[in-house]
């Protein structure tokens, strides 16, 4: 077998990639499901969504999937890269009468250039959010029985708001992060399945349709939920 990418099996490589790319999209739908909290998080202040906010970082069966997550993004990430590069040396001159849109979409022959955009945007979203929870000063909540936790729904309000100079370029980001996300999934949702096996003939356009639908409601929503906080607060 051909030595392709972090596991020495193509074949259990294949499987890899096929699981975490599986793997984060129900984390991407589990993300949305929170987030879209803050559609109403301004009626109560935020309490809704920060104590979902401290639900997810302290539930330990939670805080396991997370290491998960982190591991299955690390593990998509360098194994997509390696593999990328392998399969251009393994054919560093194209054929002269090469029409590759008639073999494959435009998503699945730039997956390379499309996962480094989601990377960039993965990067500063951790930056401005993950690491500003666990490690910035952040505000708290009282509620109603005196406890108090961590106003994240203060400081992700705070980042969109108009008053924020870098609001806009951070929108401008979030929304191409989340355009680059829709095509690779729109490639990567039913690629995946099939992979794995799970793609039958009996339901492939099944999963296809459900693949295409997901590339583009999570990140319409997702996209949906920092244009709503910027022209709510303006």
């Amino acid at each position: 077998m051909a030595q392709n990418g972090i596991l020495k099996s193509s074949l259990a490589k294949k499987y890899a990639m096929a699981a975490t790319g599986l793997f984060l999209c129900l984390f991407l739908a589990g993300h949305l499901a929170g987030n879209l909290q803050l559609f109403t998080a301004g009626s109560d202040g935020g309490r809704q969504f920060n104590e979902y906010a401290k639900f997810m970082t302290t539930f330990p069966a939670v805080k396991l999937l997370s290491y998960l997550t982190y591991f299955a993004v690390l593990f998509h990430l360098v194994d997509g890269v390696v593999l990328s590069i392998q399969n251009r040396k393994a054919r560093p001159v194209r054929y002269a009468m090469e029409r590759p849109s008639t073999n494959a979409g435009w998503s699945s022959r730039n997956m390379m250039i499309l996962g480094t955009i989601i990377l960039v945007f993965l990067v500063t979203h951790m930056q401005n959010f993950w690491w500003q929870m666990h490690f910035g000063s952040v505000p708290m909540q009282t509620l109603e029985d005196g406890t108090q936790i961590k106003d994240l729904y203060f400081v992700v309000a705070a980042f969109f708001h108009p008053d924020n100079g870098f609001a806009l370029p951070a929108i401008g980001l979030y929304l191409l992060g989340q355009f680059a996300l829709g095509f690779h999934l729109w490639h990567g949702f039913s690629s995946g399945f099939q992979s794995i096996g799970l793609r039958h003939p009996r339901f492939s356009a099944l999963v296809g349709g459900l693949g295409k639908a997901f590339s583009v409601v999570v990140p319409a929503l997702f996209s949906a939920i920092v244009v709503f906080l910027y022209f709510t607060q303006a």
